[in-house]
């Protein structure tokens, strides 16, 4: 993280960049390193799509029961996630590593470069035989849909193409490693990233799909259908943040609708290195040691950063459209992306500045603490006449380019004016970004919460989940990293280090 500017890079890519990148580029940046193309972002998709609908799945009961328990929506995906373990993942990762072998001495220079002549790649018959279905898998209908996605799609992978000209009915997991493969090989031949995280890229999309499908609910997992979406068209044509808007709403966004989505989520794939997600999810694998990492459980590491999230860092997304519905509640609004509206901003900030004066003063008077305003003030941009959070100016730029707007977003630049015209403040305040983060999910919930189709239960479980989605591409960073580069129990803190705290 910038210590100035509070704006965390992951790969050297800042979060204001990634928000601005299609979902499927930033959650295959953390491990390969790079932005996905076109290409790759089309396999992608088709790989975690293929991993979401949970029906018949323990990772499926696993989290209802979870979820029927009262748990946070983190504990929720946590409780699936412990169920994808190495057993289940353990042939995904023989075919891996199985193709990198395959190739490794080859002139292929991308995965996506049909034209290498497939000729000089030679399997033997147990090899062959690792990427065949088994009898047992006769009903599944997971690779039939995977290829043809590929088709529609028209992506290209020397990987498939590879399996494909072998014969034989491929399994899921055969598909699902050629996929990661294709995604995996430029980076790897160019040394951006080592053998071992190529190895293990199904493991992370086989969770990505599983975190995105624990946080739907059960009733919405049927066989060939997720929410009544079917497989074919999910597979065929959706995008990730089309999946994650499903999993917060029920239903696909319009691109309208996805673009925010994709823009919160790029904001919150880190805070930076030592943020609690963090330290979770690098604890978990220092752990197990990643001196010996054939030992590590990723999605062990992965429930770490869930367990590392709560209501305080992750679901504090929902005070911030908390306070909004408060100041909206009695207000006709009808379209929050209207700028026609028909609202005072300026006369409802006035109001509640005047009335959060007062409460200022009699907190003073009785000794007792001031409540905190979610999406105001900032502990670094502070100090000035004006003060900005360049995180909050960047993406209101970028949409205000783009012709759009945002009421909520309006009303907190009303409102950290009118804290100062009141005297509530001794300057006028930032709008922080996560005011921006609650004005843009509100922005596009409004209208189901309007109709009735959310609760403000259901939109304090969306801005968490939201908040997870993201943070789980930068987990998956601190995760693979860790892997690489730590040490057997390197977390701990020494014991030189430590005191006793009177």
């Amino acid at each position: 993280m910038d210590p100035k500017s509070q704006v965390t890079s992951v790969h050297g890519h800042s979060v204001l960049e990634l928000a601005l990148q299609p979902l499927q580029a930033n959650f295959a940046l953390p491990l390969v390193h790079e932005g996905a193309g076109p290409n790759d972002r089309a396999l992608l998709d088709i790989a975690v799509a293929a991993e979401v609908n949970l029906v018949g799945t323990p990772m499926l009961a696993a989290a209802e029961a979870a979820r029927e328990g009262g748990n946070s929506p983190n504990t929720v995906m946590a409780a699936a996630v412990t169920i994808v373990g190495p057993r289940r993942v353990e042939r995904a990762l023989a075919c891996t590593r199985a193709l990198i072998d395959l190739f490794i001495g080859t002139s292929l220079k991308e995965g996506h470069h049909v034209d290498f002549d497939l000729s000089t790649v030679k399997l033997d018959a147990a090899t062959r035989a690792l990427f065949l279905a088994r009898d047992d898998e006769a009903d599944d209908s997971h690779p039939e849909a995977m290829l043809q996605a590929v088709r529609e799609r028209g992506a290209k992978s020397v990987f498939l193409d590879l399996l494909l000209k072998q014969g034989g009915r491929l399994s899921r997991d055969a598909i699902l490693a050629a996929i990661a493969t294709t995604i995996a090989w430029g980076p790897l031949v160019r040394k951006r990233i080592s053998r071992l995280t190529a190895e293990t890229l199904p493991w992370y999309l086989r969770l990505y799909g599983t975190m995105v499908g624990a946080s739907i609910p059960a009733p919405l997992h049927q066989w060939g259908s997720l929410a009544g979406i079917s497989q074919a068209e999910r597979y065929g044509s959706w995008t990730m943040a089309d999946l994650c808007f499903l999993a917060i709403t029920g239903k696909k966004p319009t691109p309208e609708q996805a673009l925010p989505l994709q823009i919160l989520i790029g904001l919150l794939i880190s805070n930076g290195p030592g943020s609690i997600t963090a330290q979770g999810a690098k604890g978990a694998v220092a752990a197990d040691g990643p001196q010996t990492p054939g030992r590590v459980q990723i999605n062990k590491a992965m429930a770490g950063f869930l367990t590392h999230s709560g209501y305080s860092h992750g679901g504090n997304g929902y005070e911030g459209m908390a306070f909004l519905l408060a100041q909206f509640r009695s207000a006709d609004l009808r379209d929050p992306n209207d700028p026609q509206h028909g609202i005072d901003l300026k006369a409802m900030a006035s109001a509640f500045a005047k009335a959060y004066k007062a409460e200022k003063g009699a907190a003073k008077e009785l000794g007792q603490e001031l409540r905190a305003l979610p999406g105001v003030h900032h502990p670094v941009f502070k100090g000035k006449p004006v003060n900005h959070d360049p995180r909050e100016r960047f993406i209101a730029k970028f949409l205000a380019e783009r012709g759009q707007y945002n009421v909520f977003h309006a009303f907190y630049v009303e409102l950290v004016q009118a804290l100062y015209d009141e005297g509530a403040t001794p300057y006028v305040f930032c709008v922080n970004v996560d005011a921006v983060i609650a004005a843009l999910l509100l922005g596009v919930l409004w209208p189901d919460y309007r109709s009735g189709a959310l609760g403000e239960r259901e939109l304090e479980t969306a801005a968490f989940n939201v908040f997870l989605y993201g943070r789980m591409i930068g987990a998956a960073a601190e995760i693979d990293d860790h892997l690489n580069r730590g040490r057997n129990m390197d977390t701990r803190t020494p014991e030189a280090n430590c005191a006793h705290v009177l």
